[in-house]
């Protein structure tokens, strides 16, 4: 066992040494990786960072999953077998409809482990009016304690309190700044099925999205029922889950579970997934032609190295030492420029994301993963060792009587 450890450690004071001699060489090249690892590990989490926001952003204000009754078709009667049939068909009107034994069907999706939050929703169109004022609202009626667990409304409340209930609702900004009312306020809801009410403002509400703004009123689920004369009776399901990248795929399985429309994030934001797959793209690309660069840089100062020392390179194969030995001098030399190179680039990248953090726009805040910096650390490495196959290759191939002619 000492025999190995000390030829180890031989080959690492080796490559030190080499190191030592051409110092410049090795801190060109060690702040060429400092560099190439500052700009993978700042650009990769810049883009993280905003991916993050834009997606904290858009799912703030929305359920993961959107369940929903199938659409009504038409029925066509049967025809006789040989008779040519000729149809013009019209689709049908799509009524306000509750979805059926909606209560067995939370019950069952509240025991999904995939699910985090389920909630029952009944939203419907309606008018909305203030003295001559008058504007198209949605109604939503939520169950709170169900609710909150998909959009958490108290972060977003600017005025008055969160409550709904009794008489009480909640507007957006926009909608409050169109009827000019403030929270306390008095409004009477329409829906034009001769049901109308008057309900108290209890709170407004800046959910960030314009239309959401201008249009949502909060109430009560059973308010909501009665004012769009769906007793007992709910539109939608709301649910969230805890892969949100995996919506898509649970949609469907919950789609074939309780046969109802489901809809995910994902597919009603196409053009969003779209953008950030592009990002992510554009992330790998600049991480990868970084990557090569840094190997280009550490492959030809390894290969100046190889043809300065040929003649300590013989001198070493002359007294014993091994084609495997000299091999491995040379990987170890590319792994510590690397490695040496990848530490000053996390703390380059560091201070970088904090003058982002501390001296940037302040749109979102950028962390700094520990499995990022990881992954950056052994990527540099990694491409260091590769970079110095070669090189070291042509190393241990000198033979010694051709070498030493160089002294």
């Amino acid at each position: 066992m000492r025999r190995p450890l000390r030829s180890l450690w031989i080959e690492w004071t080796l490559a030190a040494g080499f190191l030592r001699e051409g110092r410049t060489q090795s801190l060109m090249i060690t702040v060429g990786v400092a560099v190439g690892v500052a700009v993978i590990v700042f650009i990769s989490a810049l883009i993280q960072g905003l991916q993050a926001n834009i997606i904290e952003r858009t799912l703030g204000t929305q359920a993961h999953i959107r369940l929903l009754s199938p659409d009504e078709t038409n029925v066509l009667l049967p025809v006789p077998s040989g008779t040519v049939h000729l149809v013009q068909e019209d689709q049908r009107a799509q009524r306000l409809r509750s979805i059926n034994n909606w209560q067995q069907i939370i019950a069952t999706l509240d025991q999904q482990p995939l699910l985090t939050a389920v909630s029952p929703v009944v939203s419907g169109p309606a008018f909305v009016r203030r003295g001559e004022a008058l504007e198209s609202v949605a109604l939503v009626g939520i169950d709170p304690d169900r609710y909150l667990r998909i959009i958490p409304l108290a972060r977003y409340l600017v005025s008055g309190q969160l409550r709904v209930g009794a008489g009480d609702a909640l507007v957006g900004t926009i909608l409050a700044a169109d009827l000019g009312v403030r929270a306390g306020s008095k409004l009477r809801l329409d829906t034009g099925q001769q049901n109308s009410t008057v309900v108290n403002i209890a709170g407004i509400f800046e959910l960030g999205v314009r239309e959401l703004d201008a249009r949502y009123v909060y109430l009560d689920l059973k308010q909501a029922q009665s004012l769009l004369e769906l007793p007992g009776g709910v539109t939608v399901i709301d649910l969230t889950v805890t892969d949100i990248f995996a919506a898509d795929t649970l949609a469907a399985q919950i789609e074939r579970l309780t046969s109802l429309n489901a809809e995910s994030w994902i597919e009603t934001n196409a053009q969003l997934m779209n953008a950030l797959t592009a990002q992510s793209l554009s992330t790998n690309m600049i991480m990868v032609f970084v990557a090569i660069s840094v190997a280009f840089g550490i492959a030809s100062v390894l290969s100046v190295s190889v043809v300065q020392r040929t003649r300590e390179i013989g001198i070493l194969r002359a007294t014993g030492a091994t084609r495997q030995q000299i091999l491995r001098v040379f990987l170890i030399q590319g792994a510590l420029v690397s490695l040496l190179g990848s530490n000053a680039g996390i703390a380059i990248s560091y201070g970088l994301v904090w003058a982002f953090n501390t001296f940037g726009p302040g749109l979102f805040y950028i962390p700094v993963p520990p499995i990022l910096v990881l992954l950056a650390i052994l990527l540099a490495t990694g491409t260091g060792v590769l970079a110095a196959a070669v090189p070291s290759r042509r190393a241990a191939g000198l033979d010694p009587v051709v070498a030493i002619r160089y002294v």
